[in-house]
């Protein structure tokens, strides 16, 4: 205790009564002894947070600034939002996912553009993060930085947008490759890649809704979306009642093929929908096809971002969706789909790109 004296300031110690001695005659001082002060905050008493009584009996801890943030915050919730079950959470979680994507879909242009740059940036910085546990160096924020830049591009000059981009984040990952010592070719990949994977594969959508009419673009994309989501819903629906058969044991154990050919299904016809939007030339049979090829790349993307998190050792890419995981685990399903129905309207002569 002389010790901790010592280091406070005199004038921030006053005289207390111990507790053992609290009925002391009044104006006895034999076992008064100095005490600190409360601490203000950012004085010199700030990090010293806990103090001990002079028998040394009992000890006070006082909360920390985050600790009464946090203990306030709760006791404004609605008790009807506290102590909820993780199906809760994931509920909330998941519901405020999609009435942001919604929000984006249907705003299209710069709004879908704001959307999916947020949402490429933060893929890109957790699929660098997993890669770290894999003993790589990726350069995060010309990485993060790329991503970011791809669906703004793809939107003001197409295509041609998207191969600025790539060429500009492969000539800095070069420059920082010659100047910092410590990276190595891999390194370079990674962190090439990782943009790429993000956020050109998320550009697709911006380039579907340059080539069609609002709001009919946005009717597009939402055809898209929902496919994917259904794909990945009935797939788990399915599976999780009747699946027996092993999709990928090694890889993702919970997939099964009941609830693949389940997810492929309603794929195939939620792409039938796309008879019904103008500006779209496509027959049912096409639609058929081109949501069946969809579907699989939706499973691929997510078997290739399984695949990433079992080589890495992580369980989830993240923790900004609480019941979910990362953003990446929730959207893995999208980027390769996204590419490729981009592919299958273009090159189908279903819808007319401006390159």
């Amino acid at each position: 205790m002389a010790d901790l004296r010592e280091q406070i300031p005199e004038e921030d110690l006053v005289q207390v009564a111990p507790r053992a001695e609290e009925n002391a005659p009044k104006g006895d001082s034999r076992n008064m002894q100095e005490w600190p002060k409360e601490p203000q905050p950012g004085s010199f008493r700030d990090k010293f947070r806990k103090s001990r009584y002079n028998d040394g009996t009992q000890e006070r801890t006082e909360p920390t600034r985050g600790a009464r943030i946090k203990d306030a915050a709760y006791s404004k919730t609605p008790e009807r939002f506290k102590n909820a079950s993780d199906l809760q959470i994931r509920l909330r979680t998941g519901t405020i996912y999609i009435v942001i994507t919604l929000a984006g879909i249907i705003a299209g242009g710069w709004g879908l553009v704001l959307m999916l740059s947020v949402t490429a940036g933060i893929c890109a910085g957790e699929f660098y993060f997993m890669l770290r546990k894999d003993s790589k160096l990726p350069n995060e924020v010309v990485g993060i930085v790329g991503a970011v830049a791809f669906p703004p591009a793809a939107h003001l000059w197409g295509l041609a947008g998207c191969m600025m981009v790539s060429l500009l984040l492969l000539l800095a990952l070069l420059v920082w490759y010659v100047f910092w010592l410590r990276a190595r070719i891999a390194d370079v990949g990674v962190s090439f890649f990782g943009a790429h994977y993000t956020g050109l594969l998320l550009s697709s959508f911006v380039l579907i809704d340059r080539a069609v009419e609002w709001p009919y673009s946005s009717i597009i994309l939402l055809i898209v979306f929902a496919s994917v989501w259904l794909n990945d819903g009935m797939a788990y629906l399915v599976g999780s009642k009747i699946g027996k058969h092993k999709l990928a044991p090694k890889i993702s154990p919970n997939k099964s093929w009941e609830g693949f050919v389940a997810g492929i299904v309603a794929s195939m016809v939620v792409w039938c929908a796309m008879v019904l939007v103008p500006g779209v030339d496509i027959s049912v049979p096409l639609a058929l096809l081109f949501g069946m090829i969809c579907g699989l790349m939706s499973v691929l993307g997510d078997l290739a971002e399984s695949r990433i998190k079992r080589n890495t050792g992580v369980k989830d890419s993240g923790t900004i969706m609480p019941g979910h995981g990362g953003l990446l685990d929730r959207t893995d399903s999208m980027f390769i789909a996204a590419a490729v129905s981009f592919v299958l309207l273009t090159f189908g002569d279903c819808v007319t790109v401006i390159f």
